[in-house]
């Protein structure tokens, strides 16, 4: 197998522009649609007249397109079923919880309100600030790092392409208008630490091959073999966890939904900007590093 990857780059560049864009669009018009952990909402105590099920309370809830809301069952040991429930949805209305009730009460049989209250965000704006805070200074460790095991040019390739995926994933939940709850902040770091290290692979071999590198062979040809070289591994690996992210969100149930969503789009999305991304930014990095260095040593031997 022989392919340009590196010759290509301007159309790989421009297939994550026009993939990045709309999402850009979309988050400055419409915004997202914060879930209960960021917005706060309604808590509901109920106990039932009989053991019920997580399940079925979601179940019932899902006329009202509330299934995605948090349900715990208030039991001493661990069960299935029991009669006291927590449900906490999104901000209701007294109509619209008197309507909700009333179907929980055809659905599910006769219950006892506990407990009806407006509840505040799980995750506020000061937490928010924080997780973005702690994002960006992992991002700053890595450059550290990277630096000191390979060079800045790798650092600072590998960081772009984390932005990339991390621009996909919110872009996408922004224009489908998918709900983003707390279990979407740890989706974005796991899509952090998978693709840096998809990355830090392909990194690598370029590194090795570098000690072996002659001019005349020329970067592109380094990077599109060092490319070649990690392939299988970068493909196996994708499916692997591709696999496995696909069975949770197709049998994982309401509450795993949008969490493996955002890893299914954020896996795919690393694992592209591994291949086509990271080390096509490395080239451009390093051979205008090396244009400068010529010019420098033309304007010295004047």
């Amino acid at each position: 197998m022989n392919f340009d990857f590196a010759g290509k780059r301007k159309w790989w560049f421009l297939l994550s522009i026009l993939f990045i864009l709309p999402g850009l669009i979309s988050i400055a018009v419409q915004g997202f649609n914060l879930g209960i952990d960021f917005t706060g909402g309604t808590l509901l105590d109920l106990k039932f007249g009989r053991p019920v099920a997580v399940a079925e309370v979601r179940e019932a809830l899902k006329e009202h397109h509330l299934e995605g809301s948090t349900i715990q069952l208030a039991a001493d040991t661990q069960t299935e079923s029991a009669q006291n429930v927590f449900i906490r949805t999104t901000v209701l209305s007294e109509e619209n919880r008197r309507v909700v009730l009333a179907d929980l009460q055809k659905g599910l049989g006769d219950f006892e309100v506990l407990r009806i209250e407006q509840v505040g965000a799980v995750i506020g704006s000061e937490l928010t600030r924080q997780a973005l805070l702690a994002l960006l200074i992992s991002w700053v460790l890595m450059i550290v790092y990277i630096t000191y095991r390979f060079e800045f040019n790798f650092a600072i390739a590998g960081i772009l392409a984390l932005i990339h995926d991390v621009l996909i994933v919110i872009g996408l939940f922004s224009i489908l208008h998918i709900e983003i709850d707390a279990s979407f902040v740890a989706a974005l770091l796991t899509i952090v630490g998978y693709s840096i290290n998809d990355t830090i692979v392909i990194f690598d071999r370029i590194r090795e091959n570098l000690k072996t590198y002659r001019k005349s062979d020329g970067l592109e040809q380094l990077v599109n073999k060092s490319i070649l070289q990690t392939m299988t591994r970068s493909i196996y690996t994708v499916l692997t966890v591709l696999f496995a992210t696909a069975s949770l969100y197709f049998f994982g149930g309401e509450t795993t939904k949008n969490f493996s969503l955002a890893l299914l789009i954020g896996f795919a999305s690393g694992a592209y900007s591994s291949i086509f991304n990271a080390s096509q930014l490395w080239l451009v990095f390093k051979q205008r590093s090396e244009r400068n260095r010529n010019t420098d040593k033309t304007k010295t031997a004047k």
